[in-house]
Formats: structure tokens, sequence, C-alpha cells
């Protein structure tokens, strides 16, 4: 399995400790900030899901101050679904659900936490209930047929 991280400039401290981690049993392309100087994260959050839709990475990781931003930023690429994550119940709903893509976090999170969230995000497999996936394929429906 192939994963990619990004993070903006308040997201890097978290994304170098996690790869530490992750490193050590998957693939890991880091598409983020190499640093903590001020950077704008839609760049960073553009890059990790173009990854995913070009299949160069089976799911992403992306980190800013709140984790909500650089979701905003990822679901504006075709074929992301972004979900920033508190929760382990949040990643169970949003993988079984919605088949989400990447998981989005905050920088205040502690490693362990973050680590923890990702490992479920990237086992959980989508639903094969009908209502998840009919769901799913109007969103994918919408996006084939509207331009942004």
């Amino acid at each position: 399995m192939r994963l990619g991280i990004t993070n903006d400039h308040r997201g890097y401290k978290l994304k170098v400790e996690l790869l530490e981690k992750l490193k050590k049993d998957y693939e890991v392309i880091d598409y983020g900030a190499k640093g903590t100087e001020n950077v704008d994260y839609p760049d960073y959050a553009f890059k990790l899901g173009e990854a995913i839709v070009n299949k160069k990475i089976d799911f992403g990781i992306a980190i800013c101050g709140s984790g909500i931003g650089i979701s905003i930023a990822c679901n504006k690429v075709k074929g992301i679904r972004a979900a920033r994550v508190l929760s382990i119940e949040d990643v169970l709903e949003t993988r079984n659900d919605n088949d989400a893509n990447i998981i989005c976090l905050n920088e205040k999170m502690s490693v362990d936490d973050a680590y923890n969230l990702i490992i479920t995000f990237i086992t959980t497999p989508f639903s094969i209930e009908e209502r998840h996936i009919r769901r799913v394929n109007k969103i994918k429906e919408y996006e084939a047929n509207n331009e942004r």
C-alpha cells in the first residue's frame, strides 16, 4: 500500500513524527511543506489529491492547523473525498459510508492518536451496502457531469 502525506507549515512537526512511524510498514511519499515557514495549504492539498487521482498513491494524509482548510482544498480535486476526522468513530464512518480517500488531521493531536486514526482509516473497507454505494456513485456522477 502506497500512502501520500502532505502538510502546511503548521502540520510540519506532526508530519515528520508520522513519517518516522509509517515508513516502518508502508511506502510513504511526502508531498508536504519541508519546514515551518509560512506556506499556503491549497498548494499542498492539490498535489496530494492529484497523486490519488493519478494512482500514484492509494490513500492520502493531510495535516494543517485545524484539518479543515486542507480538507476543503483537497475536496476541490475531482475524485477526492477528503474528511477531517477527530475520532475513530469519524474514521469508521467516513471510510465505511463515504469511501473517503484522504484523511485530514489537525496539528494539535498527538502522534499516537494520529497514527491510530490513520491505521484505522487505511484498513477500514468501504461498505458493500447498496445505499452507501449509491450515494458515492451520485457524487462521482455529479463530478463527471459538472466542471468546476
